[in-house]
């Protein structure tokens, strides 16, 4: 059976993958898949689950928050902040989910952050501005 090496980085830890058979992950334009000696391919990952099959037919899930994967001489290589790898697709799931909440909320805390420090700007900016 043909296979190649799965190279994951991540902001935290890198981790190497031998005996990949398949690879089924998403992009913006939908689900695609990929074998040992794939053409050389490069896109970006959308927030979800992807899916490694090794060798000896048993499974990996990854989630990511999103990344870069990019497949050449028989290496897939995925650049994301983080990632989540486990055999246990529900657990997975279940962990991806719990982050895009922390991760959403951490976003409209900034955002609010943001619009409060912008009105504060413009407030200040408009008493310079009566001087």
């Amino acid at each position: 059976m043909n296979t190649f090496t799965v190279h994951l980085f991540a902001a935290d830890r890198t981790e190497v993958i031998e005996q990949a058979a398949s690879f089924s992950g998403e992009d913006n334009s939908g689900s695609f898949g990929l074998l040992a000696r794939h053409e050389r391919f490069m896109t970006a990952l959308t927030f979800g689950l992807a899916r490694l099959t090794l060798a000896d037919g048993s499974r990996e899930y990854l989630g990511f928050p999103g990344g870069l994967l990019y497949f050449i001489d028989n290496e897939l290589r995925i650049s994301t902040r983080r990632y989540l790898r486990d055999s246990d697709v529900g657990r997975i799931a279940q962990a991806l989910t719990r982050e895009l909440l922390e991760e959403e909320q951490a976003l409209e805390q900034t955002r609010r952050k943001l619009h409060r420090l912008e009105a504060e700007m413009l407030r200040r900016l408009a008493q310079l501005g009566m001087e």
